[in-house]
């Protein structure tokens, strides 16, 4: 697509009307921090071909995955209503250290920050409730590690990588909640494959899958 550089028109995954479905890459922001050395960013990128972009929900720095941005504020407010009643479901692939002892399980543990320099999450009782159903996929026992499919019902920061590490299984090179005995990865074992709704004009159900790049 013209204005696109080659990296990103290959993680482009839809143009659907108003809406850009887009498969970030692990290490780039979703959008600019202050100062030149945090300038680059997913919308920084696209904003160069959709002056108007606007992100609908955000993933951390080094979670690769899909992500939607609408092109026009009514768009842009319709979808972050049906993130804000829970209304887009989302699946993610995580390579975890160790094996769970069961099959499948779900994880309510509330989380607060504990820091801000770097931003740091952790379980609290008194933080805000969170929930995370996993489900185990396939185990490398020889290599120390499984992989897991991830559905959060709730969208708090980190929650994925604090809840898996409360379990006792953090996530593949996740350089803040991870453990040294973890088998080493480098890069944060974190993949947001699919995205699942009802268009909030058409009604319509729309998927959208992004392979797992590890």
């Amino acid at each position: 697509m013209k204005g696109l550089s080659p990296a990103l028109e290959a993680s482009l995954i839809a143009v659907d009307g108003d809406l850009l479905v887009v498969n970030k890459p692990s290490g780039l922001l979703c959008q600019p921090g202050l100062g030149p050395a945090l300038a680059d960013s997913l919308l920084t990128r696209l904003r160069c071909t959709w002056p108007t972009a606007q992100l609908v929900h955000r993933l951390d720095r080094d979670t690769s995955g899909l992500l939607l941005l609408a092109l026009t504020p009514e768009l842009h407010r319709a979808l972050s209503g049906l993130f804000a009643q829970r209304l887009v479901c989302k699946t993610y692939r995580a390579d975890v250290a160790g094996v769970p002892l069961e099959q499948a399980g779900s994880i309510t543990l509330a989380i607060a920050k504990r820091s801000h320099r770097p931003p740091l999450y952790g379980p609290d009782p008194t933080g805000k409730p969170c929930r995370t159903d996993w489900r185990l996929l396939g185990v490398a026992p020889d290599r120390g590690w499984s992989r897991l499919e991830l559905t959060p019902h709730t969208g708090r920061s980190h929650q994925l990588r604090v809840h898996l590490a409360a379990l006792g299984h953090p996530i593949l090179g996740d350089p803040l909640y991870g453990s040294p005995w973890a088998p080493r990865s480098d890069r944060l074992r974190l993949h947001a494959c699919g995205l699942a709704f009802q268009h909030p004009f058409s009604g319509e159900p729309r998927l959208f899958q992004a392979h797992c790049p590890f």
